[in-house]
């Protein structure tokens, strides 16, 4: 085969010949910088330039980069069994980790269905709520959903995510979702107004939600107390409730889980992201026994017939049962407690500001608006992502929105770093 590359062609020249890129309008956005190495806290680039990751690379890398605790679990596992079909046959890593992610998952939560990414995980809980209903005689077709909510990209999880930058074109073809504003504190009583009314309304089989934080919403907050009522309602008129806990999972929220922080527990949990540290894509979503009982029948299509090629791959399931040993450890919890401590008092100091608003943290994570009008891919948001990579910092605000998700094992100078960064963008902008 011929040789295409030259001596003088940069990794980002050869990136744009044939690769696609995410979230990206390839027209108008700028050449890809190339990442040639990750430890810690710390991306390199292919001229050594060194960025702190205050993201985790969109909250997965939440033990650090190649954290030799996980590579080395995933290496040894790697020699003795790499890929086998899970229908029809298990493992020990998947074994292992169920046994150890029951004993860290909120209440109620007792059987697990492996897959491959946070897509995929809810749209495996959409289905479970649809099917839970089908199966019991039920007709009820219609999912419930947080207006501005977002969880994925596959038809199901596109269907009940509320950002139509994304989803535009693909509307026509959506499932039926009835939307309920998210409960900030102030609106609580035309929330749960809203929702009795839709209830009556609509057939609906299941409530979607992200607990306690909007991820794609810009990290927008909500009020746990409501959160739980729109639970206790739901929950009575046999809805079946699904947490997406793909960002939220994994001790970010201060908790294992946000679903941690309300009395009423999902019946369906879907996770990704932090479960296997970044280092290997997985997903899963768990489910209670009353759903699992839906499905358990003499008639074969009562069953959940979805599967992955890679479900519960075993380096995948070995880098998951590394990360929950890790979570649940003295160590990264202090870490955690630590770098919640710091967000507080840097949103103490933030709220002074005249320049901001609404600075807001809980656990590692921490958000604030600028107080100026923009689009969510505008060219505010271009000119802070650049201006804090030529500080040596990697964030990627959302419009107006400026917000940090670090590694717990990030240290203190670095995160100091990421704060003095931020109040400069604050002079700067």
């Amino acid at each position: 085969m011929r040789d295409i590359r030259t001596a003088t062609e940069s990794l980002s020249k050869r990136d744009k010949k044939y690769l696609w890129h995410p979230l990206t309008q390839h027209k108008i956005s700028p050449d890809m910088l190339p990442i040639v190495s990750a430890k810690g806290s710390i991306l390199t680039d292919e001229h050594g330039n060194e960025y702190i990751d205050a993201i985790s690379s969109w909250y997965t890398a939440v033990y650090g980069h190649c954290n030799s605790f996980i590579t080395s679990r995933v290496a040894k596992q790697m020699q003795n069994l790499d890929q086998v079909v899970f229908s029809g046959f298990t493992h020990k890593p998947a074994i292992e980790l169920s046994e150890a992610l029951i004993k860290i998952l909120p209440q109620g939560q007792q059987k697990l269905f492996f897959n491959d990414n946070g897509s995929t995980a809810t749209e495996i809980g959409i289905k479970m709520a649809l099917q839970y209903h089908y199966n019991i005689g039920n007709d009820r077709k219609v999912m419930l959903a947080f207006e501005e909510g977002f969880h994925g990209d596959t038809f199901g999880a596109m269907s009940v995510s509320g950002l139509s930058v994304y989803n535009g074109a693909f509307e026509d073809h959506f499932i039926r979702v009835e939307r309920i504003p998210v409960p900030n504190g102030e609106n609580n009583e035309e929330v749960i107004s809203t929702l009795k009314a839709l209830i009556s309304k609509h057939n609906i089989a299941g409530f979607i939600y992200e607990p306690l934080i909007q991820g794609a919403a810009a990290m927008k907050f909500h009020d746990p107390e409501a959160l739980n009522e729109i639970l206790k309602i739901c929950r009575k008129n046999d809805i079946i409730l699904v947490a997406d806990e793909v960002m939220t999972g994994f001790g970010k929220t201060g908790k294992y889980f946000a679903s941690d922080y309300v009395d009423e527990k999902p019946d369906v949990i879907c996770m990704s992201k932090a479960l296997t540290a970044g280092l290997l894509p997985m997903g899963l979503t768990s489910c209670s026994q009353k759903v699992y009982d839906a499905f358990y029948s003499d008639e074969i299509a009562k069953g959940l017939f979805h599967g992955h090629t890679y479900t519960a791959n075993p380096l995948a399931c070995s880098a998951a049962l590394a990360a929950v040993e890790l979570l649940v450890s003295e160590e990264i919890q202090n870490s955690i407690s630590r770098i919640s401590k710091s967000n507080n008092e840097f949103v103490k100091k933030l709220k002074s500001s005249p320049k901001l608003k609404n600075a807001r943290s809980k656990g590692v994570i921490m958000a604030f608006e600028l107080d100026v009008q923009t689009d969510r891919y505008g060219s505010l948001r271009n000119e802070l992502f650049k201006f804090f990579m030529e500080k040596g910092v990697f964030l990627r605000p959302l419009g107006n929105t400026i917000y940090i998700v670090p590694p717990y094992t990030i240290s203190e100078d670095e995160l100091q770093k990421v704060y003095g960064v931020i109040e400069d963008a604050l002079t700067a902008f």
